[in-house]
């Protein structure tokens, strides 16, 4: 049932009354994927056998050890990314817990033998607003002051960034999702990453963490290419400076992917020496099993066609609803990948839309 705000106020009311009066209850839990999303990798339950644990490389998957990854799994990582397989560690299940850790460490141990964050005073971060909530609550964890900038078509308002960044030693990072940005769906442009890549932060011990979430989640021709943040930052002398983090979230199970950090060899030898104490080897089995189902990237590339055709639809509808209800009242954006839809409401009513949408059956589980 459509609503539609020209309509007289009585009959909005009562359309909307009609659509509590169904009891619905639709998990729309934002970034969860949908049963039919599962189902394309569900053939990865069942692609080893008892006799297939070891990989092409030789190792046992069911053995402790190995801490950076199989090496076949590093090469996939590694041709999505665009870099070299060595600057690639494999990491569990969630990109996130890999941004956390690094944020922990970095708090607490320092970075890569600098001073400890916690010992340096009121600590910040930059972070590009509309922006991802989790990498915000990262920094609310550990009272890291958060210092929003604004995000434009392009990426971050780099003016601003820069000013920052530059001039402030206490500004220690700053967030950034160059593909289909959480949640407007921009794609940083070359300019953007070139200036990024060339920033001269006051402190030496700044990091961008490079969340690059949805290189392959494209469903509209063609996919998007970007600069090469770990090139382009070696030429400028910031070798060390990103971290890019991936994961195929989105892509097999969002409890069971496979995650992946990208960084310098220094920052590597760091990161390896924190997770050869926090573990005795990651779950191999897990990254054969994705190995033997997906086999290259161009296996994840035609993979993700299959959840284009899946998604696209979806995404079809809510825009085409959105452009016959609410035209010339609200705005929303248009992307040709991701996950997301952001929606611009009208100046306080964020708040009541979502509550209105809870008492209409639409949920977060």
């Amino acid at each position: 049932m459509e609503i539609s705000l020209t309509e007289p106020s009585d009959i909005v009311r009562s359309r909307y009354e009609a659509l509590k009066a169904r009891s619905m209850r639709l998990d729309i839990s934002r970034g969860k994927p949908g049963p039919d999303q599962l189902d394309l990798v569900n053939p990865m339950l069942n692609i080893l056998t008892s006799e297939d644990y070891i990989s092409d490389s030789g190792i046992d998957c069911r053995n402790y050890g190995g801490i950076e990854g199989i090496p076949e799994m590093r090469q996939i990582f590694a041709n999505i990314l665009d870099v070299p397989s060595s600057d690639v560690i494999i990491g569990g299940n969630s990109s996130l817990n890999l941004m956390f850790d690094r944020i922990s460490d970095f708090y607490s141990r320092g970075v890569n033998g600098y001073t400890p964050w916690h010992q340096q005073g009121n600590v910040k971060f930059i972070c590009p607003v509309p922006g991802y909530d989790r990498h915000f609550s990262i920094c609310e964890y550990f009272n890291i002051q958060m210092i929003p900038i604004e995000m434009n078509e392009n990426g971050p308002d780099m003016d601003t960034a820069e000013k920052l960044i530059q001039s402030d030693p206490l500004i220690k990072g700053m967030w950034c999702v160059p593909i289909y940005s959480n949640p407007t769906g921009c794609v940083y442009s070359d300019e953007t990453i070139r200036r990024i890549a060339s920033l001269k932060p006051k402190a030496t011990d700044f990091r961008l963490f490079w969340d690059n979430a949805y290189p392959v989640h494209n469903f509209a021709e063609p996919r998007p290419l970007i600069r090469n943040i770990l090139n382009e930052c070696e030429k400028n002398g910031n070798r060390d400076m990103p971290l890019i983090f991936a994961s195929f979230s989105k892509v097999s199970f969002a409890g069971g992917g496979v995650t992946a950090i990208a960084t310098s060899d220094n920052n590597r030898k760091h990161i390896l020496k924190q997770m050869n104490v926090q573990t005795v080897g990651p779950d191999k089995i897990n990254q054969l099993r994705h190995v033997r189902f997906f086999k290259n990237a161009q296996g994840i590339y035609d993979h993700m066609e299959k959840m284009a055709a899946v998604l696209r639809p979806k995404f079809e509808t809510v825009l085409t609803a959105l452009e016959k209800e609410l035209t010339g009242l609200s705005e929303w954006s248009r992307p040709n990948g991701g996950y997301f839809i952001h929606f611009r409401a009208k100046d306080n009513c964020a708040r009541r839309i979502v509550e209105l949408c809870r008492q209409a059956g639409l949920v977060q589980v």
